[in-house]
């Protein structure tokens, strides 16, 4: 019996107690029962504190109402026994057979153990990284890289359907910059003081040189000719390596979206046009405003300047407008920590659409802190390659793809994180993704040494699965789907990796605690055959969490 199994037998018994007036019940706020393992495990495998929530809802003094679910929930077969504690808990104990059953259901569902329909019917448009083509990605937006496709894939193992968008600014004063570099670079000149350096500059600007000088050397032309050159070629080229940068970092994008695009086809127009329909849009000093402090927001923002043209925040209504109407109901938004700012007037845009913003409304920003790379104790400094910054590569090329994209997503995105290089290289039980890789390959290992001993998964008996040891195990796997869903919905794929390392832990101590193979001449017993599907469940757990995160899962290590 799953904690979600759990939950759904607490809510019909208070449903059916309603229906039998037993309870004055109100679902206007709906049921929401919550099931949790207790800190103490001789209090049980679960317990819930439903009693004291719902009590005075229903009319019932707390322990009263707890000894009314009680009495139903210990007719149930799948329940040993269930008692309450203090003011209203209620610890519940599930029979070994019902817990033991788990196993058999993971094995079967297999990779689709952990996944729900719990966002079925949304539709999510989730935009991270969204790095300028100006350079490789810094560490931060490795960060993001590593937490939105992890995101992205729980939210969609939750039912949702996910558009995975990359936002390209191809479109303002830094790509001119970035040009006039290439150009420097080009002429054997430094770059501007305004400019960027770093050793990809000058191979962007000799790539862009020897495969187009055939054309039309560029050098021969006058600067602003010369500069656009640049400009053209060397955004293609520094787009295509980002791309193969994320894809390297198994980081794929169903929409690369270009700001320039929204300039082009008159989507900003458009979008000005439908805020001044909603009555929002005044003039002011020559310039164009957006009334955002009728919706939240510190203070009006222009977005049409006295100049004519448009202010930066302009291309974001029309960005956001666009994406709304490609069919997302929900539109999230993953930025670095220097954007904190950037939030109240973009919920204050989408208020002034009609829209609602915040946590899991039509647009929700999420943002993200700083990663710190340290080595021996001593900070990494700045890339050879980038010149002024530590980039994606450098840590995929000191540390891999799995321990990088593991390391990014086990910490909360909104807490600035230390990477300790040596640490996630090691190959020992203090390196997280290693300890839980390990213990997936160590269920592989298993699996051939009990085929070799004549082991197979030809009977399953869960009443077996009655030591502590296995109780553990269980419990454990059992509350995949609802760390999944948590994850989801929170925006928080810290869990599912913080999950995993306990579900690692309680293997390993399982393991050490319970054999799948016989000892000497000991026969194969239909103990070991059921142990046996028991290993094969958290196997496919690590599997299918690691999968979540993007990280392998190995058979060997």
């Amino acid at each position: 019996m799953t904690p979600e199994e759990l939950k759904s037998l607490i809510q019909t018994i208070i449903l059916q107690a309603g229906s039998a007036g037993e309870i004055n019940l109100d679902l206007q706020d709906g049921l929401d029962v919550r099931v949790e393992r207790p800190r103490v495990r001789e209090h049980g495998d679960w317990a819930t504190n439903v009693a004291m929530q719902l009590g005075k809802k229903v009319g019932m003094n707390p322990r009263d109402f707890a000894q009314l679910i009680v009495d139903k929930l210990v007719a149930d077969p799948g329940i040993d026994h269930a008692e309450i504690a203090g003011p209203g808990f209620i610890n519940i104990t599930v029979n070994a057979a019902a817990a033991g059953e788990l196993a058999r259901n993971i094995v079967e569902l297999g990779q689709s153990y952990g996944h729900s329909d719990a966002l079925d019917g949304h539709v999510i448009n989730l935009e991270y990284v969204s790095a300028n083509p100006t350079g490789p990605i810094h560490i931060g937006g490795a960060r993001w890289a590593a937490v939105g496709d992890s995101l992205a894939r729980i939210l969609s193992a939750c039912g949702a359907r996910v558009v995975r968008e990359y936002y390209f600014n191809d479109h303002g004063s830094q790509i001119d910059r970035f040009a006039k570099s290439l150009l420097a670079r080009a002429r054997g000149q430094e770059a501007p003081e305004d400019g960027y350096g770093g050793q990809y500059i000058e191979d962007i600007a000799q790539a862009v040189m020897a495969e187009h000088t055939n054309e039309n050397n560029p050098l021969e032309q006058e600067d602003s000719l010369a500069q656009e050159f640049f400009r053209e070629h060397g955004v293609t080229r520094m787009f295509g390596e980002i791309k193969k940068e994320l894809a390297n970092f198994r980081v794929e994008f169903d929409v690369f979206f270009h700001e320039d695009t929204l300039h082009e086809s008159g989507a900003v127009d458009q979008a000005i046009s439908e805020l001044r329909s909603q009555g929002v849009i005044f003039e002011d000093e020559g310039a164009t405003w957006i009334r955002t402090t009728d919706f939240g927001d510190d203070k009006d923002r222009v977005i049409i300047k006295s100049d004519g043209n448009a202010a930066y925040f302009a291309g974001d209504i029309a960005y956001y407008l666009d994406k709304r109407e490609r069919g997302a109901d929900h539109v999230i938004i993953m930025l670095g920590a220097d954007h904190h700012g950037y939030i109240g007037r973009m919920y204050a845009m989408a208020r002034a659409f009609g829209d609602r913003a915040g946590k899991g409304e039509n647009l929700e920003i999420l943002i993200g802190q700083l990663v710190n790379l340290v080595k021996d104790g001593q900070p990494v400094r700045m890339s050879k390659r980038a010149g002024t910054i530590v980039v994606l590569s450098d840590l995929v090329d000191a540390a891999g793809v799995d321990a990088a994209r593991y390391s990014l997503v086990r910490a909360a995105m909104d807490t600035t994180l230390e990477i300790d290089l040596g640490l996630i290289s090691s190959h020992t039980n203090e390196n997280p993704v290693y300890y839980v890789q390990y213990a997936h390959a160590r269920t592989k290992s298993v699996d051939a040494n009990a085929a070799a001993h004549g082991v197979t998964r030809e009977h399953f008996d869960p009443a077996l699965l009655d030591s502590a040891a296995d109780s553990e195990l269980i419990a454990k796997l059992a509350q995949f789907p609802d760390i999944v869903t948590q994850a989801a919905q929170l925006r928080e794929p810290h869990r599912v990796a913080r999950y995993l390392e306990e579900v690692a832990g309680a293997y390993h101590a399982w393991y050490g605690a319970s054999r799948v193979t016989p000892r000497g001449d000991e026969g194969v017993s239909d103990v070991h055959r059921t142990r046996l599907w028991l290993n094969d469940a958290a196997g496919q757990v690590l599997a299918n969490g690691l999968h979540l995160l993007g990280v392998s899962a190995p058979d060997k290590m």
